[in-house]
């Protein structure tokens, strides 16, 4: 075993190092798109914040999803957040796999620009809709006669820029059509589908999805209405953006161009056709000579 470790630790360096190497360079190539992600992250934290000073508790509303499905209670709200980490946590490790892995299928650096491009999208979709209809939040916290559903005008600006973290994180309300959690949930299970490899993770995620959505109502952290919403919007977005960015960009080896991103299972077959009649092509010509 020792020797094992002593051979195929240097190997495992060079990878990392051959890696590190290649995405700082895509890095300094697409910092631009890096950076304005991370900003737009805070920009929509900041509007979810901000509509909290527009809150007003009053009566859960009819909810179909609420009849369905029982309260799981506010001691039991933490399950519905582990599933999330657990998703989140996950496609973080996998988009970073290509620095230890022998196969290399995808670009962190581009894999985290189409990310961002769908969360962007997603969310400004999200900040127009809960500024333009505040709904009583369902949330305990959220409830008329708890202290944290209305919070006072910000006494400056600075108060406002720091989200009063982290329990403007936490108890936030009023950010409610359409859910963050399951834009962030389908974005992360949408790209896995597409780029990922293995068939069985494929369907656990989807399957991890549906059971996060289904905890989120239960957990009365959202109206149904908010997880519908998510579903059809956020795949709608991502369907259109991927229509507009087929790949974004490719890096050429040698006389062939390998993508950076891989590609469809539609485009991979294409491929697959073009590279068959151009060698059948060149097996026609050299049999002419």
């Amino acid at each position: 075993m020792p020797l094992y470790v002593d051979r195929e630790a240097p190997k495992l360096w060079r990878r990392i190092y051959s890696e590190a190497t290649l995405e700082a360079s895509l890095l300094a190539e697409k910092w631009k798109l890096v950076l304005a992600g991370l900003v737009f992250q805070y920009i929509h934290g900041l509007a979810a914040h901000g509509v909290h000073y527009l809150h007003r508790p009053g009566p859960t509303l009819q909810d179909a999803g609420f009849f369905i499905l029982p309260a799981l209670g506010q001691d039991k709200a933490f399950v519905s957040e582990t599933v999330f980490v657990t998703i989140f946590g996950s496609f973080i490790l996998w988009t970073f796999h290509p620095f230890v892995s022998h196969s290399k299928k995808i670009c962190t650096v581009l894999i985290w620009c189409r990310v961002f491009v769908y969360l962007a999208a997603s969310q400004s979709l999200r900040i127009i809709t809960f500024f333009a209809t505040q709904l009583p939040g369902p949330n305990y916290h959220c409830r008329e006669g708890s202290k944290l559903a209305k919070i006072p005008p910000p006494k400056n600006v600075l108060e406002v820029l720091l989200i009063n973290f982290p329990d403007g994180v936490i108890y936030g309300c009023g950010d409610l059509i359409f859910s963050s959690h399951t834009i962030f949930t389908l974005v992360f299970v949408r790209t896995y589908q597409r780029y990922g490899t293995r068939r069985w993770i494929k369907h656990l995620a989807w399957l991890m999805a549906v059971v996060q959505s289904l905890l989120i109502i239960a957990s009365r952290k959202h109206y149904t209405v908010d997880i519908v919403v998510a579903w059809y919007t956020v795949n709608l977005v991502m369907f259109y953006v991927d229509s507009k960015l087929p790949e974004m960009a490719e890096r050429s080896s040698g006389p062939s161009q390998t993508p950076l991103l891989p590609l469809s299972t539609k485009d991979t077959k294409n491929r697959s056709k073009e590279d068959h009649q151009r060698l059948l092509n060149e097996n026609i010509v050299a049999d002419d000579h």
